[in-house]
């Protein structure tokens, strides 16, 4: 009699023990045209979805008709045309290595509308060798947008550079980026230390991390190329690209440019970072500078070079007058050659 009831009950879950190894359940309901699934394996009406008896949110419906109203009224302050005239007309005359810091828009602190300012922006607006998206907007702005002028603008009130102030693990990627600061401090410890005042530390340690930064842009090659080849073009009126230091105080909107004596650096720094010079053959004449010419004037720096209290490096303003004498000299010579 027992053995008669197993059988009978094998019988009756026989069939439903061979569907759920045949056709497993799905883990959750198959999604419809009218269902969403939500980011914990559950659905949603997507009526529900959209409709929860809350506003919705229009903040980005919002910037798009600000976007609107804008370009409605650029037009027509310019002209219909203004926006149709830059395309394929990119030229920025300022390059800005700024802070990530919404407080500080580049265009808008200088007063400057579109097509002027070519913009890298991170936290504490550093210059790292190793950083490729800086590094590539620097080689493309220099060598190839051929911008004359390269602002590095620090804020007060950084958080980055407050951050870097703490000694917490802030957690990577942050506290590797946050290190370049650490390193700044490093390098001006004693200086920093002797400021007991806090909030005036931090404001001396923005200024400095900018001039360091700076500094790593007179390191980099394509700068260093670029720098060499006007300063050896006639044409020129300056040597470019002019690296300016800068500062903005968003306490009251205010932009300073840092005092800094950047030949004084370059000199106690050439021997070891220097990859180009006026009498290296690397750089490529430019279109105003014949063969001729650019021997001539490798040929009178070295004359220069082995006067007394001659300089040395590249000089970080206009050419001074000795510079300008040189291309007198070149075009005297060529004249009875």
């Amino acid at each position: 009699m027992l053995l008669f009831v197993l059988l009978r009950l094998l019988l009756l879950l026989l069939p439903r023990l061979t569907t759920s190894f045949t056709t497993p359940s799905p883990p959750f309901p198959p999604p419809s045209s009218t269902r969403l699934h939500n980011n914990v394996g559950g659905t949603d009406d997507l009526a529900a979805y959209v409709n929860k008896n809350k506003p919705i949110d229009r903040s980005f419906a919002h910037i798009l008709e600000q976007n609107n109203e804008w370009s409605r009224s650029m037009k027509a302050t310019h002209g219909s045309t203004y926006f149709a005239d830059m395309v394929g007309n990119h030229k920025p005359e300022y390059l800005w290595i700024g802070c990530s810091d919404a407080r500080v828009p580049a265009n808008e602190i200088m007063g400057l509308g579109p097509n002027k300012v070519f913009v890298v922006r991170n936290v504490a607006n550093l210059v790292i060798g190793t950083d490729f998206n800086a590094m590539s907007a620097i080689q493309y702005a220099v060598s190839v947008l051929k911008i004359p002028h390269i602002i590095v603008c620090g804020h007060y009130d950084c958080g980055g550079v407050r951050a870097s102030m703490t000694n917490l693990d802030h957690s990577p990627p942050l506290e590797n980026w946050l290190r370049n600061i650490r390193d700044v401090y490093r390098l001006h410890q004693e200086e920093l230390n002797s400021v007991t005042d806090p909030e005036a530390r931090h404001r001396r340690l923005v200024e400095l991390n900018v001039v360091e930064q700076c500094i790593n842009l007179f390191k980099t090659g394509v700068v260093q190329k670029r720098r060499v080849e006007t300063f050896l073009d006639e044409s020129s009126p300056q040597t470019c690209p002019r690296i300016h230091a800068c500062v903005f105080d968003p306490n009251d909107g205010s932009l300073t440019q840092l005092k800094v004596d950047f030949q004084k650096y370059m000199d106690e720094l050439h021997e070891i970072y220097d990859l180009y010079k006026p009498d290296s053959p690397s750089p490529t004449p430019t279109a105003t500078t014949t063969a001729k010419e650019k021997q001539l004037s490798m040929n009178l720096l070295k004359e220069m070079r082995a006067t007394p209290n001659a300089p040395d490096g590249i000089p970080s303003g206009p050419p001074s007058p000795a510079p300008q004498s040189i291309f007198t000299r070149i075009k005297s010579k060529l004249s009875r050659d």
